[in-house]
């Protein structure tokens, strides 16, 4: 049994509980994760991020709020959120199953179908360690294209993730958003759906967790999970779209939606995500 003071002094601070024990969690690609246990026998997860921007673990909790709100997908609970660490309820993993795929799906649906305000939100938010812009647009085509591809497509070529040639099939692909995407209302979005960012819980339910939560339309949701995979996918797809059917051709148009997380990852890691995002993008332009 180990017990980091730092950690578990600022833990004390914030749950007004006594910590008998501290221990590293792996797996986070940001944030450094420890596992709190307290002293009544409870648990929770710390994640600290030295010199972050001091709204990064507030916007993170009101983020997990917002789609508990909704009554669909669940999320840990936020026992505390500071400028300095973000603590959450631990919860215990599991096996992934079909079942619980399937109830995720239907719980994604629920909670897309809670909606947004608007395509956006009131506050900009974070993708990773990079800045998220949320500020509203009327379209999905206007919002999709000046802040969730544009911002990325000019970070990657400014780091040489990107070349001109690159860039220029990409915006050619972003000027045929509308003609390709159908309109509807905008869903309440994850926005960071990925395989790593389901929690499959010893409960039998599925924990969603590290949200880059906004308005926008719902394909992207599930474009994420698609492009990095996700164990019993076509089932949780099939259950969606029972609970909530998409527009005709939404397989066909995911391609489109993973310009975003693609390009978030040439800014990151450089390497073939920047290729692979103006590969995808010649599909469409």
């Amino acid at each position: 049994m180990t017990r980091l003071p730092s950690i578990a002094r600022r833990a004390e601070q914030l749950l007004g509980r006594a910590v008998a024990s501290t221990a590293p969690v792996a797996g986070g690609d940001v944030a450094t994760a420890t596992k709190l246990r307290l002293a009544d026998g409870s648990q929770a997860l710390m994640k600290t991020l030295p010199h972050c921007p001091d709204t990064f673990f507030p916007t993170e909790a009101r983020g997990l709020a917002w789609l508990a709100e909704a009554g669909g997908v669940r999320v840990p609970e936020v026992l505390a959120a500071e400028a300095d660490c973000l603590i959450l309820r631990w919860i215990e993993p599991g096996r992934p199953t079909a079942e619980t795929a399937e109830e995720l799906g239907r719980a994604l649906a629920r909670t897309h179908r809670a909606g947004a305000d608007t395509f956006g939100l009131d506050e900009d938010g974070f993708i990773a360690r990079l800045p998220l812009p949320n500020a509203p647009a009327p379209t999905w085509a206007e919002f999709f294209t000046t802040r969730r591809v544009l911002p990325y497509l000019k970070l990657a070529h400014d780091r040489g993730s990107v070349d001109d040639h690159h860039v220029a099939t990409i915006e050619r692909a972003l000027t045929r958003v509308a003609a390709i995407v159908p309109e509807e209302p905008p869903a309440r979005l994850h926005g960071d759906l990925w395989t790593g960012n389901v929690l499959w819980s010893h409960d039998g339910e599925a924990r969603v967790i590290d949200p880059a939560a906004y308005g926008g339309h719902r394909e992207m949701d599930l474009a994420m999970l698609t492009l990095f995979g996700l164990p019993h996918l076509e089932r949780l797809q099939e259950a969606y779209v029972e609970a909530f059917p998409l527009a005709d051709g939404w397989e066909e148009r995911l391609g489109l939606h993973q310009l975003f997380p693609l390009l978030v990852h040439a800014c990151l890691f450089g390497g073939g995500y920047g290729v692979r995002a103006a590969n995808v993008a010649s599909r469409y332009a």
